[in-house]
């Protein structure tokens, strides 16, 4: 009677997994298919690009009276705007893949949820790009926000607290059920950076427990990197501390959305 060697794990019809390193294809691949997507949502597209921009309208002529309240802050918001809007959209528009079974479908395929997480940053990193450049030079030239810095160092801070707000988008979505809970974790993600980045006071004069909180948070680094280009001609070891801070979390935090990405809603 002849004697068959069984190796577990070698019957049956085996199921490619996709491998963890990021693969440079399938990641453009998935970034081309977002943007053909958001192509044909125009109201998504004009969220994203457009609102920032008239928040800055508005805040420009709400101190009339007093242009140089809008010189102090406006830098500042004009990376928090992106920030936001970003978040919102990435989120819901994240949350809407799984949900309808799209995103089950695309892991379903050789496709890691790195390469996925990676496409999306990229797809709306992208569009974040073309929001950054349009709000920095409405401030500058349409609004006439008067720096001290360079209009190159504040359109980069204005594009990684965009890709920030991506990043935290893509990261959320996975804890939330529904497009009205994705926007429930704005005010637990992003209203106590609002409140504690320095926007409204200095930072080092808070409560000695919030403003260690807030040395914590990307926010404050993203508000005190505008402020560096406000007040200094040059780049400063400031800046450059702030703006890889700022870099640092947006990719800390990519990396935690491809962890605990999910396929599909519970």
């Amino acid at each position: 009677m002849s004697t068959a060697t069984h190796t577990p794990g070698t019957t049956g019809t085996a199921t490619p997994a996709p491998t963890s390193a990021l693969n440079l294809s399938r990641t453009t691949a998935t970034a081309g298919r977002v943007l053909r997507q958001l192509r044909h949502d125009p109201r998504t597209i004009a969220l994203m690009i457009l609102v920032p921009c008239v928040m800055l309208f508005l805040l420009r002529y709400v101190f009339d009276g007093d242009p140089r309240t809008f010189d102090n802050i406006g830098a500042s918001l004009l990376g928090i705007f992106p920030l936001i809007t970003m978040f919102l959209v990435t989120s819901i528009a994240t949350l809407r893949e799984r949900t309808s079974g799209t995103l089950e479908r695309l892991l379903a395929m050789p496709l890691g949820k790195g390469d996925l997480i990676a496409g999306y940053a990229l797809a709306f990193g992208t569009v974040a790009i073309v929001q950054s450049i349009l709000a920095t030079a409405l401030a500058l030239w349409g609004l006439g926000l008067d720096v001290t810095g360079s209009p190159w160092l504040l359109l980069l801070v204005a594009l990684l607290d965009a890709l920030l707000g991506t990043a935290l988008g893509l990261f959320v979505s996975a804890f939330a059920a529904s497009e009205f809970q994705a926007v429930q974790f704005m005010p637990a993600v992003i209203f106590p950076q609002l409140l504690l980045c320095g926007l409204f006071t200095p930072r080092d004069n808070m409560h000695p427990v919030l403003e260690a909180i807030s040395n914590v948070l990307p926010m404050s680094y993203a508000v005190d990197g505008m402020n560096e280009v406000l007040k200094h001609t040059d780049m400063t070891a400031a800046f450059v501390r702030d703006a890889l801070v700022v870099a640092g979390c947006a990719l800390l935090v990519l990396t935690l959305g491809a962890a605990t990405l999910r396929r599909r809603t519970a």
